[in-house]
C-alpha cells in the first residue's frame, strides 16, 4: 500500500525543513512524498532541491508554480498522487514519531476503514518541545460538526478514490475548506473511519487558522456555511461556543 503525503508551501524556508525531515524519518517504506510550492521567493525551492538525493526509500515529487491558494495547491498535490491513501502535512507541521505512517498503514491493512485520524499538539515556534495545547479527536462523532468540531485535519488520512468520487477541497473557502471536506466525507457520505490514539503531529502556533480573531470569525462563518451546504443545522452562536472548550485544551490547565 502506497501512502501519498502532500505538503503545500509558499515562502516556507523557515520551517519546511522540519516537515521534510519528519517524513524522511518515517519507518514505513512505501511513501510517496509530494511538495507543491506556490512559486516561493525566499529559498524554499533551494531547500527542496537539496533534499532530492536523500529520498531513496520513498519517492519525492515536487513542483513550484503559481496557484490559486492553499486549497488549490492541495488539490494539485492530490491529483499528482499515485498512492492508495492521501495525507496532508502542512509545511510548518511535522510528524511527532517515526512510526506515525506505519501506524496509519496498519489501520488500513487490518480493517475496512475508509479514513482515519488521531491527535495533534500545538507548540511554540521557538521551542518545539514546549506543548501549549493538546487537541484530541477521541470524542469526535459526525454529530459534532454542527458545533464546529472536527477531527484533527493534519492527522486525517483517506483513500484517494473518495476525492475522485466525492470531490476535492473547495477553493472558494478562505480557511475552512478542510472542515467542509471532512463534513462531506464523514457526515454526508458516511465514510467508515477509525480513531488512532496517538499524538501524531506537532503544529506550530501562528498558522493561518490561529492568527487572529478575524481569522477565527472567518472560520466560524465558513463552518456554518459548510454545515448548511451539507444539510446540517447550525448557526454562528452554536459554532462560536466551541471556543470556550478550547480553554480546557491548554496544557497549563490540564
Amino acid at each position: 500500500m502506497t501512502i501519498s503525503l502532500i505538503t503545500v508551501c509558499y515562502n516556507s524556508a523557515a520551517h519546511i525543513q522540519t516537515a521534510i525531515e519528519s517524513v524522511l524519518a518515517q519507518t514505513y517504506q512505501d511513501i510517496e512524498y509530494i511538495i507543491v510550492d506556490g512559486n516561493s521567493k525566499d529559498g524554499t525551492v533551494d531547500i527542496i532541491k537539496n533534499y532530492v538525493s536523500r529520498f531513496k526509500d520513498c519517492q519525492l515529487k515536487w513542483v513550484s508554480e503559481p496557484d490559486h491558494g492553499l486549497y488549490d495547491a492541495m488539490n494539485k498535490g492530490i491529483r499528482m498522487a499515485t498512492g492508495d491513501i492521501i495525507g496532508i502535512l502542512n509545511s510548518d507541521d511535522f510528524y511527532n514519531y517515526p512510526h506515525c505512517i506505519e501506524t496509519v498503514a496498519k489501520v488500513f491493512d487490518d480493517s475496512k476503514t475508509d479514513a482515519c485520524f488521531g491527535d495533534i499538539c500545538f507548540v511554540k515556534p521557538e521551542n518545539l518541545n514546549k506543548i501549549v495545547r493538546y487537541y484530541s479527536s477521541v470524542k469526535f462523532h459526525p454529530r459534532r460538526f454542527r458545533f464546529g468540531f472536527m477531527p484533527a485535519h493534519p492527522t486525517f488520512f483517506v483513500q484517494k478514490k473518495y476525492f475522485e468520487k466525492f470531490g476535492y477541497y473547495k477553493i472558494d473557502y478562505q480557511i475552512a475548506a478542510d472542515f467542509e471536506l471532512l463534513v462531506r466525507f464523514l457526515y454526508t457520505n458516511q465514510l467508515k473511519y477509525q480513531y488512532i490514539p496517538l499524538n501524531m503531529v506537532k503544529m506550530r502556533t501562528g498558522g493561518i487558522s490561529t492568527l487572529s480573531w478575524k481569522s477565527n470569525y472567518i472560520i466560524i462563518k465558513e463552518n456554518v456555511r459548510a454545515c448548511r451546504e451539507n444539510d446540517i443545522y447550525t448557526n454562528l452562536l452554536i459554532v462560536f461556543l466551541k471556543y470556550f472548550r478550547k480553554i480546557f485544551e491548554l496544557i497549563p490547565f490540564r
